[in-house]
Order: structure tokens, then C-alpha cells, then sequence
């Protein structure tokens, strides 16, 4: 896919969350690709000097294996992310990543803009951060029903604080808060977000955010920085 065309793209995540990408560095109209400006960084050279695709890419290839990392923070990647609080709070441990958030205290939130999970997971035993397995079919469609209760009511005590003139700041204590979603923008170049991915596309990440990263890998990172993706899969992702 060509680089021009992910800048606006959208993809849904969860039930109701989406990730887009909003800009990107270098911008798709200099006619720069990301692996270059990768390559070139590395070089100290200016952007748009190749010398041809078979080196540029064994290069990009070594600083990869080597862990050269510097080059790959020239490349930057600008996302709009809704997501569910409980993603949020996973994703803010990761510092590297400039953030603005919507604010709770100046807009509204939206009727029914709450995270309701497809399963229900159970307890990992040799885990305390962690869950394996679903819990049986009847029990988790009753649990849905009062999560789906709870968000209704919940709401509704919202939207009568507001009515009664109580500021948005403090009316939204009424609502489920690790479950309401929040629209970020948010901002890191490529080498950070390499570090994010490996750490939240694992096994053991939690599946709230493990499927945000995994969106934008695939959607996102892959297609504009095909050869960083290669070198990363073949001796970070799959080396560990």
C-alpha cells in the first residue's frame, strides 16, 4: 500500500475503539520512503540519496541486528486512538509516547461509548497480572447482561448530574471508569514503537491493548516501513 494512502485510514479495534493515522514523518508527499530516511540518517546524509536499494537495505539490515537504534528515531508516526480506559491505562506506562487526551472535563461522554468484552477471561493461577482460558457460556451472557446493566445506569446517573448543573468534572464519577473510552492523540517515533510492539503484540500482553498493537503493526507500521518490519521480525520479534 502506498504511504500516501494510510495517512486518514481507520481501523476498528475492539467493539468500539478505531486507530488512525493522522501524519507521519517523513510525510508521504516529500516522496521520501521511511526505510530511506532511515538509511539515510544512518549515512548523515541528505534525504533522498540512495545508493540503490540492494545496500540500502543491507544497511538498514545491520543497524537492525546490531542494534543501532538512533536512525530509526528519525521516522515519527502520529495516531488518533479511541480506546477503553483499561487499554489506556497500559499504554500510558510507555513514556516515550506523546500524548493529548480528550477531556471529560469540557466534553460530554457519549451514551453507550463503553468497552463490552466478547469473553470473559479467567484468573490466571500461576499469574496475579495475568488471565488464561474463558469462563463457561452461560455464566459469561450473565455477566454481559450486568455490565450492560451497570453501563445503563451508571449513564444515566450522569446525565442527571449534568442536568442538575453539576460540572462535567465531577458528573462523570458516575460513570464505570475503567471501561469508558477516550479519544488521544498521540505521537513517537519509530523506534520507540518498535519497543512498544514487542512488549504489547506478546502473548502475555493484555488483549485490550495486545489488539491495538497488533492493529497498527500490520496496518500501519508494516506497509510504510516494509523493511524495518522484515529486519525487526527476523531478529527482535522472533529472536526472543
Amino acid at each position: 500500500m502506498p504511504e500516501s494512502s494510510l495517512i486518514g485510514k481507520r481501523v476498528e479495534v475492539l467493539d468500539k475503539g478505531y486507530i488512525e493515522l493522522v501524519d507521519m514523518l517523513p510525510h508521504p508527499d516529500t516522496g521520501i520512503s521511511g526505510d530511506l530516511a532511515i538509511v539515510n540518517a544512518a549515512r548523515v546524509s541528505f534525504l533522498g540519496e540512495s545508493k540503490g536499494e540492494e545496500k540500502d537495505k543491507r544497511l538498514l539490515f545491520y543497524l537492525m541486528r546490531n542494534r543501532h537504534t538512533s536512525p530509526f528515531e528519525m521516522v515519527e508516526f502520529k495516531f488518533r486512538c479511541h480506546a477503553p480506559l483499561v487499554t489506556w491505562w497500559q499504554w500510558v506506562r510507555h513514556r516515550t509516547w506523546n500524548m493529548n487526551a480528550q477531556s471529560g472535563r469540557y466534553t460530554p461522554f457519549e451514551e453507550d461509548d463503553f468497552y463490552v468484552p466478547d469473553i470473559w477471561r479467567l484468573q490466571a493461577v500461576s499469574n496475579k497480572q495475568a488471565s488464561e482460558g474463558e469462563v463457561d457460556a452461560q455464566t459469561a451472557a450473565q455477566l454481559t447482561e450486568k455490565l450492560a446493566a451497570h453501563y445503563q445506569q451508571g449513564f444515566q446517573l450522569y446525565q442527571e448530574a449534568l442536568a442538575a448543573g453539576v460540572a462535567k468534572e465531577m458528573a462523570r464519577l458516575f460513570l464505570p471508569g475503567f471501561s469508558v473510552y477516550y479519544t488521544w492523540v498521540i505521537k513517537t517515533d519509530a523506534h520507540n514503537l518498535l519497543h512498544f510492539l514487542r512488549l504489547r503484540m506478546a502473548s502475555d500482553a493484555q488483549y485490550e491493548i495486545r489488539v491495538y498493537a497488533q492493529a497498527i503493526y500490520e496496518h500501519f507500521f508494516k506497509p510504510a516501513l516494509p523493511w524495518t518490519a522484515e529486519a525487526f521480525e527476523q531478529y527482535i520479534l522472533n529472536a526472543d
